[in-house]
């Protein structure tokens, strides 16, 4: 699955629009500082809950910091939980 990124250097995110450019699912961050970013809020259409989703999103958005050597702070209560159950994103936690 391909998500679009959009990044205006104060926030962005990594989304996923359906055919009738309707969003159906997000990650957002806030960039705080030069380094590091703050995952502010996961979203998924409740017609692709249960599909992995949500973690394909947070998969993108992890693999985005390690490109860019940045650093997560998960405010997002979703990202919060797989960053403590999930030892493999210890690389970017902040």
């Amino acid at each position: 699955m391909q998500f679009q990124h959009v990044n205006n250097q104060k926030n962005g995110e990594f989304f996923l629009d359906n055919e009738q450019g309707k969003r159906i699912a997000e990650i957002s961050y806030v960039w705080s500082g030069e380094h590091k970013i703050i995952a502010n809020h996961t979203w998924v259409d409740d017609s692709l809950r249960g599909q992995g989703i949500a973690r394909q999103l947070l998969d993108t958005l992890v693999e985005f910091a390690r490109e860019n050597n940045l650093k997560i702070v998960p405010t997002c209560s979703y990202v919060d939980v797989m960053f403590r159950r999930e030892k493999s994103f210890v690389d970017v936690a902040a």
